[in-house]
């Protein structure tokens, strides 16, 4: 195993579940290359000019000192000009661990950390589109030794959501408690996350996107009973909308692969998004968002009635969809 010593962890991205995981593993390295380590955290924002050099010298304790830097992107110039310099000449004895939460604030000191041989840098994005969550349970799945199929894992992230930390409970689970070695299938799936209770947005968004009226209106009942929150139900509708409304502008003759790249879903839902689409026209996909863009404003606060705005909003979804 690497020696953590000596070097420098970057962990940068938007993925605030991932990125902690991340810190948390690298932790557990250093605890387990050096179990008397001197572990110190620190705060970006709160290290004042000189504080740096104390915190990344060598123990008078240990054998061995250990920093965690969390929200990089808000360490003041000059400990940020330390850093930089303490990157360029590490000490052999002294571990750093340092977290930038993404966007472009403290890009300079990235950069420059960057260019430093001793900097060892590990990006945690956000999945953005929905066949990008079901890719993450994927690769997820084979870091728990399990596999899981496509289909299997868009119905996962159907299921639970997209929250990462959720989706990797729910992986735990199922690989713990299903066959080892066996592959996650969509049954299974179904089995522990497919319950009424459990019912989520984008199953009651494609029930009324196809025109299953009542059978959305009862599964946004059960969500409510269930406490589903209602902009999961609002966000699930948007994207489903604006899939259908990407895939109609589409250059036709395109593969179900190539179209899920440009959609933002996953190639076996291509085929019901295609289904979807004959019972909508531009005009009716622009009202229908309309709608959802109201009931977005009501249930993030514009509205006293969470449940009336979502149950109204499906209505009016349903009345923008032609009639086939």
């Amino acid at each position: 195993m690497a020696t953590a010593f000596g070097k420098i962890l970057l962990i940068t991205g938007n993925a605030e579940f991932l990125a902690e995981r991340t810190r948390i593993r690298a932790v557990r390295a250093v605890r387990e290359e050096q179990p008397d380590v001197e572990l110190t955290e620190a705060v970006g924002g709160a290290v004042v000019a000189g504080e740096l050099a104390a915190l990344t010298s060598p123990s008078l304790f240990s054998a061995a000192t250990a920093l965690v830097l969390t929200e990089l992107e808000n360490l003041p110039e000059a400990p940020a000009t330390e850093l930089i310099a303490y990157a360029a000449d590490p000490q052999p004895d002294v571990a750093v661990i340092l977290i930038h939460s993404g966007g472009n604030k403290g890009k300079g000191v990235l950069d420059k950390l960057r260019k430093a041989s001793a900097v060892h840098e590990v990006k945690v994005q956000a999945p953005k589109y929905e066949r990008d969550y079901a890719a993450w349970v994927r690769t997820e799945a084979r870091d728990l030794g399990r596999s899981i199929d496509e289909q299997a894992a868009g119905l996962l992230v159907t299921s639970v959501g997209q929250d990462l930390r959720a989706l990797a409970g729910a992986l735990d689970q199922l690989a713990v408690t299903t066959e080892a070695g066996a592959p996650i299938t969509g049954a299974v799936v179904r089995q522990y996350f497919g319950g009424r209770a459990e019912v989520r947005g984008y199953e009651i968004a494609d029930a009324a996107i196809a025109g299953q009226l009542a059978d959305a209106l009862e599964r946004a009942r059960w969500a409510e009973a269930a406490r589903v929150a209602p902009v999961l139900i609002t966000s699930a509708f948007a994207s489903g909308l604006r899939q259908l409304a990407t895939l109609a502008s589409a250059p036709g003759g395109l593969r179900d692969q190539d179209l899920a790249a440009q959609v933002g879903a996953p190639p076996f839902k291509i085929r019901v998004l295609r289904q979807q689409l004959r019972s909508w026209d531009s005009d009716g996909l622009r009202r229908a968002l309309d709608a959802v863009a109201d009931a977005d404003v009501e249930v993030k606060g514009g509205g006293s009635e969470p449940g009336y705005a979502i149950e109204r909003m499906i209505l009016r979804v349903a009345a923008a969809r032609q009639r086939a």
